[in-house]
């Protein structure tokens, strides 16, 4: 009996077109897919039934109930607490992954948001799960189109300037990234979009990228501030969730 295979897939930033073939190929041939549901009508789950129903219509999908995260100022203030917040958070995600994995046989795929290299939990899930040692299986990561690659695409820029780095982080460590000197930032993992003291950098802004909800805001920071805020509000109003990311650069852009 060959050994069961599990396949982390990313499946794009939500348009059922950017899902590569090879994506399709592993839903294709494996048993069920896994896909964490955060509520009881989280529209993040209906979005992959309908890119399944495309893709795979005889897949079956499994939604695992999503672990609450403490999310408390008192635990998250500090890089540690928060540190040991997101430790516990994907403990008890692996636990409920491996139980629908001990409860079913065969092949079987998470559903990965994006890209599974970028600010995602899937990989180090899977990690934890092979060193619980109650399932076993052999496992393989397949890449998405990310939402940094659809951000670029859409406002039709190149992420960093010529011969010049870019550093990826999250709406938590802007402020750091700023202080220590970057100046070509990708932001991900927003609460909201955090440009205080940088009216007169220049921001590229998408949200809910590849959905039809998508929304696009580029300019001077302090000329746009407000657009973005309620573009956001907008895009949370229609779609029930949003997922934004931004470049932020400390120079004008060229003319073309």
């Amino acid at each position: 009996m060959s050994e069961r295979r599990v396949r982390v897939v990313g499946i794009g930033a939500g348009h059922p077109d950017q899902v590569t073939v090879e994506a399709v190929s592993a839903m294709r041939a494996a048993r069920f897919a896994l896909v964490a549901r955060k509520s009881d009508d989280d529209p993040l789950v209906e979005a992959r039934r309908a890119l399944v129903a495309r893709h795979a219509p005889d897949l079956p999908i499994v939604t695992v109930r999503d672990p609450e995260r403490d999310r408390r100022k008192a635990s998250t203030a500090t890089r540690d607490g928060y540190e040991r917040v997101v430790a516990d958070w994907h403990d008890a995600r692996a636990e409920a992954f491996e139980a629908e994995l001990l409860a079913r046989d065969g092949d079987a795929v998470f559903l990965t948001w994006g890209d599974p290299a970028f600010y995602d939990s899937t990989i180090r899930i899977v990690e934890r799960i092979l060193a619980r040692g109650r399932v076993t299986f052999a496992w393989d990561v397949l890449p998405g189109i990310s939402a940094l690659q659809l951000l670029a695409a859409r406002h039709r820029i190149v992420l960093h300037e010529v011969g010049q780095p870019i550093l990826v982080t999250t709406e938590r460590r802007l402020a750091d990234a700023v202080a220590g000197g970057a100046d070509n930032v990708l932001v991900m993992l927003t609460s909201g979009v955090a440009l205080d003291g940088l009216d007169d950098w220049y921001l590229w802004w998408g949200a809910d990228l590849g959905t039809p909800h998508e929304r696009l805001v580029a300019g001077r920071v302090g000329d746009v501030r407000d657009d973005v805020e309620a573009a956001r509000t907008d895009v949370k109003a229609r779609a029930g969730w949003v997922m934004d990311v931004f470049l932020l650069r400390r120079t004008a852009p060229a003319a073309s």
